[in-house]
């Protein structure tokens, strides 16, 4: 993808970017560990990804974050030694932000499949920041339901405690879980115990400290990951997935969204539009794509959630 897609200026960003072809011959020698039932399982709504698209740009990717990890490590140890300290290594965290609709959420599923496989990195968790969400009665009462998902939509001092507390090296931590069929908070929780790895998803992971804090969430993260695409494409996508959501999960009874069901199919997408319009563009370019320079790496997506380029922050 050109500098002139992308916005990035070569001659001055932070990073380098890496063809598809490039970037896939840093992992030839990786053996593929996925199957394509194993695959299927990942593989998000309205997405085409493949055992091709897995070999040339996720598993170098994990190999690349695989480097990172046991290089963390060694530097704990040499820095424990150094200081005297007996102290247990803490989990290495990844952070994956960008759109709605832009595949983050498969990408990190096949992060932790794939990390799970490398024998230093065995235990690999997975949470997504929806979790810490308000609850709808508060965002109503705060009168936010029209802006959920916004950086404001979020408890971020519970988010940020619970983040603290894993790089921190408590045994074990919990966060709430989020039901998209319901679209709430549910009173379930999800444990988070002594990983080696823990990979943090959301839309806005890499915002900047929040008014009157001095931390940000992605201080505690060490590596950061932005999926990007033009935003033409990802609108696409939000529409293509809306559409099948409308003939699979809308239909369940117990859905919020199961009034879309019943509309006729035109009717259906202009509300679709409308959604993404006044809510979900606007938090893409308000909110999430300026913290795109934030980022360790991008990964661009072109046609069918296909990765055409990574950039990679130079060191």
């Amino acid at each position: 993808m050109s500098a002139e897609k992308t916005g990035i200026d070569q001659a001055v960003s932070p990073f380098v970017e890496i063809s598809r072809s490039d970037w896939a011959a840093l992992a030839q020698t990786t053996e593929q560990p996925l199957t394509e039932d194993e695959l299927s399982q990942i593989r998000g709504l309205g997405e085409e990804l493949d055992l091709d698209e897995v070999a040339d740009v996720y598993l170098p990717l994990s190999r690349l974050l695989n480097i990172y990890v046991t290089q963390a490590k060694a530097l704990h140890q040499a820095e424990a030694a150094f200081m005297g300290e007996r102290a247990a290594g803490t989990p290495f965290i990844i952070g994956v932000a960008g759109s709605v609709a832009v595949g983050k959420s498969t990408v990190s599923r096949v992060l932790r499949e794939l990390l799970s496989r490398w024998e230093t990195t065995p235990r690999v968790a997975l949470v997504t920041t929806d979790g810490f969400l308000y609850p709808n009665a508060e965002l109503e009462r705060r009168g936010l339901m029209a802006r959920k998902g916004f950086p404001e939509s979020y408890d971020r001092k519970a988010l940020l405690n619970f983040v603290a507390e894993i790089k921190s090296g408590v045994a074990s931590v919990s966060a709430p879980i989020y039901s998209h069929l319901s679209y709430d908070i549910t009173d379930q929780r999800v444990v988070v115990e002594a990983p080696d790895v823990v990979i943090i998803e959301g839309l806005n992971v890499l915002q900047p400290p929040a008014p009157g804090q001095e931390v940000a969430l992605s201080d505690y993260f060490d590596f950061k990951i932005y999926v990007d695409a033009e935003v033409s494409q990802i609108t696409k996508w939000f529409l293509h997935r809306f559409e099948q959501l409308r003939a699979g999960a809308f239909t369940n009874p117990k859905s919020y969204f199961h009034r879309y069901a019943e509309l006729p199919l035109d009717k259906a997408l202009e509300r679709a539009t409308e959604i993404w319009q006044t809510i979900n563009l606007p938090n893409l370019t308000e909110n999430i794509l300026p913290t795109r320079s934030r980022a360790t790496l991008v990964l661009q997506k072109g046609d069918n959630h296909r990765v055409d380029s990574v950039l990679l922050r130079k060191n």
